[in-house]
């Protein structure tokens, strides 16, 4: 293994998952993910990427990122509830996704997350908006970074490293 540490204009690979503050995993990657650390293009969520710096290849962290600085807050209007019967049957179950747009042409993603009494819930809240996120990071790889990588981000613009 490399002596090699996180640093600014490193190239860092690594995997990840992301657990609610239940312990319930909401997303975990085990491709490795690559990004530039310190490199303002990446949308890591500050906290992780300060607590990646220093680590060496093999080192694990877990970082515990409240809702101000990862997913916000659950926002009430995001949420709503409608009749079943104004709903096509395909969307009629817990957990379907069903991606709506409003009258200026963005789309946004919903979650059917109840139904009950004849009504079905939507939320179109991240899953963990309004709670703690336990980032779990495991550092693959760390190299310099080239030129470009530096100013991309990461060595592949086409892989999203954005864990948030």
């Amino acid at each position: 293994m490399s002596e090699q540490r996180v640093s600014r204009n490193k190239l860092v690979q690594f995997t990840y998952s992301i657990s609610d503050d239940e312990g319930n995993v909401i997303e975990q990657v085990d491709l490795p993910v690559n990004y530039v650390h310190g490199a303002s293009t990446m949308g890591l969520i500050e906290s992780v990427e300060r607590a990646l710096n220093g680590c060496k290849e093999g080192d694990r962290i877990e970082v515990d990122v409240p809702p101000a600085e990862g997913f916000g807050e659950h926002d009430p209007d995001l949420t709503f509830a409608d009749d079943i019967d104004n709903v096509p049957p395909q969307f009629r179950k817990v957990g379907t996704q069903v991606e709506m747009a409003n009258d200026a042409g963005e789309t946004k993603t919903f979650v059917v997350t109840k139904i009950e009494d004849g009504k079905l819930t939507l939320d179109g809240n991240h899953p963990l908006a309004g709670k703690t996120a336990r980032f779990s990071v495991k550092v693959i790889a760390i190299r310099d970074a080239t030129p470009e990588e530096i100013r991309n981000g990461a060595d592949n613009p086409n892989v999203n490293v954005s864990i948030h």
